[in-house]
């Protein structure tokens, strides 16, 4: 067996030898062939290793829904490398956001607008409410949210819910210093 350290692979590895290095470190993905690298199920296995081996797919998997949302249930992160196309693709904002909340930053801005992906990014982390647009820096319910999960995320909402004795309130109780 592999050990994750070492991946034991390069240009000349079987894709069997590939499959098995990419299942212990999907970062393994970077030695394959160029022809192993477009394998689906060599990518598939690499990316639900380690999302972020979807760096080292080819543009056509960063733009494959079933690609990136093995990656993006490895880690949210991965939603970086996915297509434009996908980061404006709800299911796979939703599914990148409920495992690291702050992969928000790289939706695109239509979802950074959509309260159903702001809310489960919030949940996961509170001061994804940082990379909400300003309209949902402005919902009383999405900022709640944020300082539920994260008092500090307070710094990230409208003046006005600043301002909101409640919302205060809720953020303190989360974290004495967020009234600074």
């Amino acid at each position: 067996m592999i050990n994750k350290n070492s991946t034991k692979i390069d240009k000349n590895s079987t894709k069997e030898e590939v499959l098995e290095a990419v299942s212990v470190n999907g970062d393994a993905l970077q030695y394959a062939s160029d022809k192993l690298r477009n394998d689906k199920e060599v990518v598939i296995a690499a990316v639900s290793e380690d999302g972020y081996a979807l760096t080292y797919a080819s543009d056509e998997f960063r733009n494959d829904k079933d690609v990136v949302i093995a990656a993006v249930s490895e880690d949210g992160y991965a939603l970086e490398y996915a297509s434009e196309k996908l980061r404006n693709d709800k299911e796979v904002v939703l599914e990148a956001v409920k495992k690291h909340g702050y992969a928000l930053q790289f939706a695109s801005d239509e979802l950074k607008n959509d309260k159903q992906v702001v809310l489960a990014a919030v949940k996961e982390s509170g001061v994804a409410l940082g990379c909400a647009s300003k309209k949902l820096k402005a919902d009383r319910d999405v900022v709640l949210e944020a300082v539920k999960q994260l008092g500090r995320s307070l710094l990230f909402a409208s003046e006005a819910l600043q301002a909101d004795r409640e919302v205060v309130m809720v953020a303190v109780k989360t974290e004495g210093w967020a009234l600074n």
